[in-house]
């Protein structure tokens, strides 16, 4: 027989045990369903449940036992204003949990590494803003759900309720250029005018849109720096995105050579030197002149490539063996200065003026 002052400890004990032994249950059957799905693993989608799901079985386990415990009236009223405020936190984190789970499962199953990606960059780029939304907005619900729990919160006063009104119209004004980030970021995920890895120049920066977050986007600029850029600058001021309907582009690499070039032998030395290079798609090659002056003519190599990192590198590949060919075979092509060179005759011989 158990002591009376002992049962309310082993009534509770028992209620975490069946607690626990329920849980260990339900992601053991949840384990075999998930093994099915295929883009994420059964290990990722239990380690994002089993925290959040473990302690609301605890809580309801315990909550379930309360009115058996035989607490008085102070103890019991301690442990409602407990469960007041601990559950709708547990609810919260469940639900982040499920929503985190169903974000990971979309990036598991966008590759944005394949050669035509702008699909899966567009399912990415709409699941990562959403993700955040949501999160945030049931983060905010949560809050609000516990802070009803407290009575000193819930029953304000009349007279409390206008001096709030005002605090909240000065935190408004305050709070303008985040709220209006904020609402920039839910109209991006449906406008699209970036995507994750989209090719951006962005204040003279070149770079791929690495994370979007809520209220900023994070530019990976080529030498690896990272450009912080408010979310509404995308939607309010232009820039350019290099890979919004297509990863392909055209690249372009400038010569200036002398005016007497044969510019035929040189297009078909472009031709040679593009085609046997790997980073060129097949698309685009071609060789004009594009301006003239009476010391140079401007010539302009078009190549086209997958995307835009590849049509860099292919430009810096063109222009140096271009020169080089330059170089070697017409030396004469390379643009010189001329000057005018006269001669007088003088008393102590000639000079040149």
């Amino acid at each position: 027989m158990i002591p009376g002052w002992l049962q309310p400890l082993a009534l509770s004990a028992l209620a975490v045990l069946l607690a626990l032994a329920l849980h260990f249950v339900i992601f053991l059957v949840l384990g075999r369903i998930l093994r099915r799905v295929d883009g994420l693993s059964s290990a990722e989608a239990l380690r994002k449940l089993r925290g959040p799901t473990r302690w609301l079985l605890l809580a309801l386990a315990l909550s379930a036992v309360q009115p058996a415990l035989g607490l008085d009236s102070r103890a019991a009223l301690a442990w409602s204003q407990i469960a007041r405020l601990v559950t709708p936190a547990l609810f919260g984190w469940l639900v982040i949990a499920l929503v985190g789970w169903g974000f990971a499962v979309i990036q598991a199953r966008t590759d944005i590494s394949a050669p035509d990606n702008l699909s899966a960059r567009r399912r990415r780029t709409r699941a990562n803003i959403l993700h955040r939304v949501a999160v945030f907005v049931i983060s905010l619900a949560t809050l609000c759900l516990i802070l009803m729990g407290i009575p000193a919160v819930r029953n304000i006063g009349v007279t409390l309720i206008a001096s709030a009104g005002l605090v909240g119209l000065a935190v408004g004004a305050a709070a303008q250029p985040a709220l209006k980030n904020l609402v920039a970021g839910i109209q991006m995920a449906f406008t699209e005018p970036i995507r994750i890895d989209d090719v951006v120049i962005m204040d003279g920066e070149w770079g791929r849109i690495e994370e979007i977050r809520l209220t900023y986007v994070i530019v990976n600029i080529w030498d690896e720096r990272r450009l912080v850029v408010p979310i509404s600058r995308f939607l309010e001021d232009s820039f350019q995105n290099w890979t919004r309907t297509t990863s392909q582009i055209l690249g372009t690499a400038f010569f200036h050579v002398d005016p007497a070039v044969d510019v035929p032998r040189l297009r078909a030395r472009l031709e040679e030197v593009v085609a046997a290079n790997d980073k060129w798609d097949g698309r685009v090659v071609g060789l004009q002149v594009t301006d003239t002056a009476p010391d140079h003519l401007e010539l302009r190599a078009l190549v086209s490539a997958a995307d835009a990192g590849k049509a860099f590198d292919l430009r810096c590949d063109v222009r140096e063996a271009m020169m080089a060919f330059i170089r070697d075979e017409m030396p004469w092509a390379i643009t010189r200065r001329r000057g005018e060179v006269t001669l007088r005759r003088q008393t102590d011989g000639l000079s040149a003026a």
